[in-house]
């Protein structure tokens, strides 16, 4: 929702009126249409949202959409962080997808599921809150092949870079852990990850590059980074 500038005819519940410019207004309209924009996407996620933001305060929640600062990308560290990975996968997995057994197994425990095999989980942060909202999974594999997964952004969080930013970091952190390949599995529904991937140097592979052979149903495109 713009700002107001000038005299603007603003509408509430069918009534209207001429309003000057006031600085207070602009700001009060501003935060009401943020927070209408939260509840709207929380709806949307439904369990899954509602399990993200349970433990935030409220204004953790008003500043949640846009972002209010910067991220940064860390490593998972805490029980919250993995409720945070867990309700931001089991958003998208579940409105696009169905969500998997070995989801449900990763999301469940990714301390002893992907961290504590070698792995790691990269959390982007509102600088400004503390809010996760994005995350990446790297899993490790024998003959220091790692695999990029369970990336999400937070619906609310979206257009801002978010995405590129935890594939970089994940990229880092991969050389970091000693990694010699990193491999992935999306799908051609999501457009948007697949040119984020190809942009960072992924390139596509059949299933005989896979460290696995029971690979997930809804990845009909693999790949790897040169």
């Amino acid at each position: 929702m713009q700002s107001l500038r000038g005299p603007t005819e603003v509408e509430f519940l069918g009534h209207s009126q001429e309003v000057p410019q006031m600085p207070e207004l602009d700001a009060r309209i501003h935060r009401f249409s943020l927070l209408v924009e939260v509840i709207g996407c929380i709806g949307r996620m439904g369990e899954p949202g509602r399990r993200l933001v349970a433990s935030r305060t409220a204004k953790e929640v008003r500043l949640m959409s846009p972002l209010s600062a910067p991220t940064v990308v860390s490593s998972i560290a805490s029980p919250s962080d993995a409720d945070a990975f867990r309700a931001l996968n089991e958003e998208w997995i579940s409105r696009l997808f169905t969500l998997e057994e070995e989801d449900r197994a990763v999301l469940g425990n990714p301390f002893d599921r992907i961290v504590g095999p070698g792995g790691d989980v990269l959390l982007a942060r509102d600088t400004g809150t503390g809010a996760v909202v994005g995350c990446v999974a790297l899993l490790a594999y024998p003959d220091a092949v790692f695999e990029l997964a369970k990336m999400a952004v937070a619906p609310v969080a979206q257009g801002h870079g978010i995405g590129r930013q935890l594939i970089a970091a994940a990229i880092d952190r991969v050389r970091e852990l000693g990694g010699a390949r990193l491999f992935l599995g999306t799908n051609s529904k999501l457009g948007p990850a697949v040119h984020l991937y190809e942009d960072a140097g992924f390139v596509r592979i059949t299933c005989d590059r896979l460290p696995v052979a029971d690979y997930y149903a809804r990845a009909d495109i693999l790949m790897e980074l040169l």
